[in-house]
């Protein structure tokens, strides 16, 4: 049960300020690997592949998945649904709160100049964090768990299978307009046949 309230606890924590949608949920993530090693960086790479092909919210997509991977290590596979729902749980609470608040309110605040102003100055810091991830997971995919080390070992360290897929992949995308699922499962397949 404690774990169960952990898992609830933090989700609920990361969708109070996870501002962006389901991206900026990412470093919250990556922040409960340092605290709890819930997850490796590597099980974290596949559950973002995971939450972004599959239908639905990256986010919920990804809190889901990772109170049943949690949940499932400690007490089975069938109680790790169990997990996955607290997760989820936890991550759409706040929104649902927020929400129930800011539309009893919406009209008396929206044309208020401290509130636009607040909005305002979200927007770099959601990039911001949005960018770091990107960077994050790129360098992760990439070299692996040398990521961390400084870019004297840089090619040393690098995975140049990965690297040369994600170089293939950005041309082909920008040269022919398929739609994107084409892409992951071609991806996928490549990535699974060379084990990157």
């Amino acid at each position: 049960m404690r774990l169960l309230l952990t898992l609830f606890f933090e989700f609920f924590k990361t969708g109070l300020f996870a501002v962006g949608g389901g991206l900026a949920t990412i470093p919250f993530l990556y922040n409960m690997i340092d605290k709890y090693q819930w997850f490796s960086d590597e099980v974290l790479g596949d559950m973002i592949a995971i939450s972004e092909s599959t239908p639905g919210p990256i986010g919920v997509n990804m809190a889901t998945y990772s109170g049943y991977h949690v949940f499932s290590l400690e007490y089975g596979t069938f109680l790790g649904m169990l997990g996955g729902i607290f997760t989820t749980f936890g991550l759409i609470l706040p929104s649902f709160i927020v929400i129930l608040f800011v539309s009893r309110m919406y009209q008396k605040f929206k044309e208020n100049r401290l509130v636009q102003s607040g909005f305002y100055g979200i927007r770099p810091v959601v990039v911001g964090m949005i960018g770091a991830t990107a960077v994050d997971m790129f360098l992760s995919a990439v070299m692996g768990d040398a990521a961390t080390l400084s870019f004297v070992n840089f090619f040393s360290d690098i995975k140049v299978g990965a690297l040369i897929l994600f170089v293939i992949l950005l041309i082909l995308t920008n040269k022919f307009k398929k739609h994107p699922i084409i892409y992951i499962i071609l991806a996928g397949v490549v990535g699974g046949i060379f084990k990157f």
